[in-house]
């Protein structure tokens, strides 16, 4: 019997593993192209596994409630209905070739205890998470991964233990999980607190972490204004729209009257984009999504609350895809439902120059806070730029 691989999907730039839910499919079941075979969630969301072919679906297959490096192959597609059983060995593919930097050592890999790899998989299988107490520190767990020669000698020149670096996707521990954990600079000593468990993290919550980290960098500041949302409520009640989507259109608005604000550092220079996408970043089970609002400012209203509608129930089922959360050239984060919070400072996600944040309103006025990259913006313009978004605030009869 012929047989062709399935395998993990990639899909985003920051998928290193996907989670298999569940199959929809059995070995020996006929498929038609197209046909869902199964459930994989990423970094991002929960996809779906399609067939790329017609045929019947064949073992072995990986086991549900299992995460698999992207690019792993998951099961077959063969052309009877003699597919065979049983389920994919948990093997990682063969180790890339480090070509980072010329080593004189050997070049095989070298077995070193390292960490229990960063998954959670209690959301969606409801396995328990792996606990490890107090007294079994990372450098004691019993599992073996492979470490690149290149790898081992950096750690070495860095000051960094091995035995405390989570390897990739893949089971490697090589250049780039070094300087990650070069950067994340000195760790918390657990052992002299009370008895503790590591909480494995979900591949959301880690592309969360991960996105938060990269903006160590960024030099930030922020401006803050008291600011009326009288006028705006009125209109979305007027046009029986959310008060969201009419922030969004006001911020994207504001942007192109201040075009600083939708550029981003570059260190050839500012890279100035001719369209303002607005990302609005959405509390989800698990994590923190932002999906984008293409061409905001000059789009019709209709248009983006259709746009916002399709958005939010792919939010609800989980069915974001890249291109409903990758793009965003200025961010809005509303926490105006919390009545306990009066304002807060959101991090500037990279790839942006600012992101506005919204707290809950008292007699109809709210604090919003701009954070700002200042490396692009300075306090001045983003005194102007809330000047003018006030101007918007006060009168969307203008631009409604």
């Amino acid at each position: 019997m012929k047989k062709e691989p399935i395998t993990m999907p990639v899909l985003s730039d920051t998928m290193e593993s996907g989670h298999l839910i569940h199959w929809l499919k059995q070995p020996g079941d006929a498929v038609k192209k197209g046909d869902v075979l199964a459930e994989a969630e990423s970094d991002k969301a929960v996809m779906d596994v399609e067939a790329f072919s017609d045929g019947y679906l064949a073992g072995p297959l990986a086991e549900a409630g299992s995460d698999v490096p992207v690019g792993t192959v998951i099961g077959y597609i063969g052309d009877t209905p003699d597919a065979g059983a049983g389920v994919a060995e948990d093997k990682p593919p063969s180790p890339p070739t480090e070509h980072e930097a010329p080593s004189s050592e050997p070049a095989q890999m070298k077995d070193i205890p390292a960490a229990t790899p960063a998954a959670d998989v209690a959301a969606v299988s409801g396995k328990a998470p792996p606990r490890v107490e107090r007294d079994v520190s990372p450098k004691h767990v019993d599992r073996k991964v492979r470490i690149s020669p290149y790898a081992r000698g950096l750690a070495r020149e860095l000051g960094v233990d091995l035995a405390a670096i989570t390897p990739n996707a893949q089971g490697i521990i090589q250049a780039p999980q070094v300087v990650a954990a070069a950067l994340q600079g000195p760790q918390p000593n657990l052992d002299s607190g009370p008895k503790w468990h590591y909480k494995m993290l979900s591949s959301m919550r880690r592309a969360v972490a991960d996105n938060m980290s990269a903006t160590l960098h960024t030099p930030t500041f922020r401006v803050s204004a008291h600011l009326s949302l009288g006028p705006l409520h009125q209109a979305a009640r007027d046009k029986k729209q959310s008060l969201t989507l009419l922030l969004a259109r006001a911020l994207a608005l504001t942007v192109v009257e201040h075009p600083l604000f939708n550029a981003v550092y570059t260190p050839i220079g500012l890279a100035v984009r001719q369209q303002v996408n607005v990302g609005i970043a959405a509390d989800v089970p698990g994590g923190l999504l932002t999906p984008v609002l293409q061409d905001a400012a000059e789009r019709t209203l209709k248009e983006l609350a259709e746009d916002w509608r399709i958005l939010k129930e792919k939010l609800t089922r989980q069915r974001l895809t890249p291109e409903d959360y990758e793009g965003a050239t200025i961010y809005l984060s509303n926490l105006g439902m919390f009545d306990v919070v009066s304002s807060f400072e959101a991090i500037v996600p990279l790839g942006a120059a600012a992101i506005l944040s919204v707290g809950a309103e008292k007699d109809s006025v709210a604090t919003f806070t701009l954070s700002c990259d200042h490396r692009v913006v300075y306090g001045a313009d983003a005194a102007r730029f809330m000047k003018t978004f006030a101007q918007m605030l006060n009168n969307p009869g203008g631009w409604l």
